[in-house]
């Protein structure tokens, strides 16, 4: 055994002085070590980082909780289907020759935000980054498999807030119709969904959100979803200015009338039944039963006594005592918007009475814009800006002190939220007045600039010929309805000039 251990020494010596072997001994371990170095930094790149957590004993992201991911994407599809209320509210309360544009700026807006909340906008608005802005899950990629502590899956998660954002931008059109051309249509609806929701949004529902750490509350999105909205629709009226022969109430005239109230008022309680996901489903758990409980009811209730107070105050108003279609479903959709902040800290009574105070803004503001000769055709100002302002306002005077917080396993008790009204006093009220009123100034200020840009650049407004002809036939080359072809009514059409007839015809003379 020694013998062959000296051999073997000896040997070893005598090839180390043989520079030819040293080099293919160095080429031969050189390469080993450059092929684990590249299989360990392919491992590390390309295994899952929960398995790299196991192996310290640390958990990445928490397990998948099946119900509550079922619970979030039926109420993602509720929310999803209100863009059908949507259309359906717009072009029923607008006039006929614009209802093919509305339903193909609501199906183009939806589009655009899906990939742009894919490629960024989630990212700017749920991400932590700066209390501004998410810096980083650009087309959510480096992302946990599960958002947050929730116990839903990312994607699943992606498409409730996918939802909600193709809200904000289709509410930005409803002030906009019949005037507004289809290229300023798809830069501005960039600029919301891309851009203005998501960054601004980030500040109440980002992890790091400056208003977030300020214990600023908006449940649902008076503020975040239907105020963001809102003033972007106002910066766009202000920017397009009235519709052609618009003639206001002060002036002697008044809004033109609807041409479809029942296609108007299906598309309102479509609203109505999509907001059962958009309220309840933002617990974002199933097993919050009681907290679902309470906020399908509050929602209910709101959503009442909002359209009963402006049933009653628009007959009470009216000179011939007339109950009026139009401001009833404007009434219950203000009460919607108005409780969608408060829903889950406030009790029936408080519902109730924002409800009915949310109609009566509704009815003031549409008041307010006809005295200023800003031309909104379906109210999306007063019932999303004003009725979002009262209903993030609220929270701060009705919540009663008794609920807390959903959580993945039911609802967290430790830290509640009380109103003034509840003994609670005026620091929740005055949190909330700072990031209504902040949200909505920083977004009409940002509106602005982008509408009046646009209007600057000759994309914001069709032409008056288009006006006239109508933006169905000018943008879109159709007509929702031929038969008013056939009747001689369309001149690009018939090809001849239907002036005299539309003049003549007290229903179609609008259109």
């Amino acid at each position: 055994m020694t013998t062959l251990l000296r051999a073997t020494w000896t040997r070893f010596r005598t090839n180390l002085r043989d520079p030819l072997i040293r080099r293919n001994v160095a080429f031969y371990m050189g390469g080993k070590l450059l092929g684990l170095t590249l299989l360990l930094l392919v491992m590390y790149w390309f295994i899952p980082g929960a398995v790299h957590a196991a192996s310290h004993g640390t958990v990445v992201a928490p397990e998948i909780n099946a119900v509550n991911t079922v619970w979030t994407l039926v109420a993602a599809f509720l929310v999803f289907c209100m863009q059908v209320g949507f259309v359906m509210l717009e072009a029923g309360f607008a006039r006929s020759r614009e209802s093919v544009n509305i339903l193909v700026e609501g199906i183009a807006d939806t589009c655009i935000c899906g990939i742009l909340f894919w490629a960024w906008g989630f990212a700017f608005m749920f991400e932590p980054g700066t209390p501004w802005i998410g810096t980083q899950g650009f087309f959510l990629n480096g992302l946990p498999t599960t958002y947050m502590s929730t116990g839903i899956p990312l994607l699943a998660f992606w498409v409730f807030q996918f939802a909600f954002a193709d809200t904000a931008s289709t509410i930005t059109s409803g002030a906009m119709i019949g005037r507004c051309g289809f290229w300023g249509d798809i830069v501005y609806s960039i600029g919301v969904t891309g851009f203005i929701y998501p960054i601004i949004g980030h500040w109440s529902w980002g992890p790091d959100g400056w208003l977030a750490a300020l214990n600023f509350k908006d449940f649902a999105g008076s503020t975040v979803v239907h105020s963001i909205g809102g003033a972007i629709s106002l910066a766009g009226a202000l920017a397009l200015g009235p519709r052609l022969g618009r003639v206001f109430k002060r002036d002697g005239g008044g809004p033109p009338p609807a041409h479809d109230l029942i296609i108007g008022a299906i598309g309102g309680l479509i609203l109505w039944f999509g907001w059962y996901g958009f309220n309840p489903g933002s617990t974002l758990s199933a097993l919050d039963t009681v907290g679902i409980g309470r906020v399908s009811f509050n929602t209910t209730l709101a959503a009442c006594s909002g359209g009963l107070a402006a049933l009653f105050y628009s007959y009470i108003r009216s000179k011939n005592k007339s109950w009026d279609l139009g401001l009833t479903v404007n009434g219950f959709l203000g009460g919607l918007v108005a409780i969608t902040c408060p829903c889950y800290w406030v009790d029936p009574v408080g519902a109730f009475f924002i409800g009915i105070v949310a109609a009566v803004v509704v009815i003031l503001g549409l008041d307010l814009l006809e005295y200023l000769r800003i031309d909104d055709p379906i109210g999306a100002v007063p019932v999303h800006l004003f009725a979002g302002i009262w209903g993030t306002l609220s929270l701060g005077l009705f919540a009663t002190g008794a609920f807390g917080a959903p959580t993945p396993t039911g609802a967290d008790t430790s830290a509640v939220v009380r109103g003034l009204f509840y003994g609670g006093g005026v620091s929740q009220l005055g949190t909330q007045a700072l990031g209504s009123f902040g949200t909505v100034l920083a977004t009409l200020a940002i509106s602005l600039v982008m509408m009046y840009a646009l209007k600057y650049v000759g994309i914001l407004r069709v032409s008056k010929a288009g006006e006239l002809e109508g933006l169905d036939l000018h943008e879109h080359g159709a007509v929702a309805y031929p038969e008013y072809a056939l009747m001689g009514l369309v001149p690009s059409l018939t090809g001849h000039d239907s002036s005299e007839e539309v003049a003549a015809s007290p229903v179609l003379a609008e259109d």
